[in-house]
């Protein structure tokens, strides 16, 4: 979306979009590692998925293949490992016998919940710390922008 739909923008430098995405990573990096995520023994991916499972659930593997971008051999493999750990099941769904509803055990709503909750007071602290009250509306900006960049829609798949 253009801000200005008649003038046109020069475009982004792959620089500016590396630089985004590095920072992005590392952001995510520290997420991790102050949640406790690492401790916890999921990837990314697998944290991911079971964070679905506890918003959405029940819900069936093509659906979560969805919300997270990944293949259905992706969803696959993250949900063997989180049925091996106790923090989902699945049953039939009874509309479609074949199909099977993914949900998650109390466990992992509590798991979930402490990681979230770890990365959140992370957040909080940080931007406490490091951004100065006359830039709050700039983060505010900028997680706008985030969204929108998360859902954009290009009319396609990876280049």
């Amino acid at each position: 979306m253009n801000a200005n739909p008649g003038q046109q923008q020069p475009a982004v430098s792959a620089e500016t979009a590396q630089r985004l995405q590095d920072a992005m990573k590392r952001l995510r990096a520290r997420l991790r590692s102050e949640s406790g995520q690492h401790a916890v023994g999921l990837t990314a991916t697998q944290l991911g998925v079971l964070l679905s499972v506890v918003r959405e659930g029940p819900v069936t593997a093509a659906r979560l293949a969805a919300l997270e971008h990944v293949s259905a051999q992706a969803i696959a493999q993250s949900l063997a490992v989180l049925k091996a750990a106790g923090l989902v099941h699945g049953e039939p769904d009874p509309e479609d016998g074949r199909k099977k509803l993914m949900s998650a055990d109390p466990s992992a709503t509590e798991l979930t919940d402490k990681l979230l909750n770890g990365r959140s007071s992370f957040l909080a602290r940080a931007i406490d710390q490091v951004v100065a009250p006359d830039e709050r509306e700039d983060v505010e900006k900028a997680i706008e922008l985030l969204e929108r960049l998360a859902d954009a829609d290009l009319g396609g798949g990876a280049i």
